[in-house]
């Protein structure tokens, strides 16, 4: 029995997806508009609004870069929170 490559062809990067790597090695493809929050506990630990709750070898840094990438390949203005002061300068995205 084969192993299905991530991602599939239909699901390629940057097309609502993010990869994200889970604690075994094993290569993860998350809905990005479905993550609710990401903690550093002081492992990974990634969140979806279904609940479901995935532990990460990404650092939490990496996570925000990717989600932030996807955004932007969108067209999608981020709406800041509590968001580190160097993410809030990015080109074409404004408060």
């Amino acid at each position: 029995m084969g192993v299905t490559p991530f991602p599939p062809s239909h699901l390629k990067e940057g097309i609502f997806v993010i990869r994200v790597t889970r604690m075994n090695g094993f290569d993860l493809i998350i809905n990005a508009e479905l993550i609710e929050f990401i903690e550093s506990t002081p492992d990974t630990v990634l969140t979806l609004t279904t609940g479901k709750k995935f532990v990460l070898k990404d650092s939490v840094q990496d996570i925000i870069d990717r989600i932030i990438d996807y955004r932007k390949s969108i067209g999608t203005k981020i709406i800041f929170g509590n968001i580190p002061e160097n993410y809030k300068n990015l080109d074409g995205y404004d408060e």
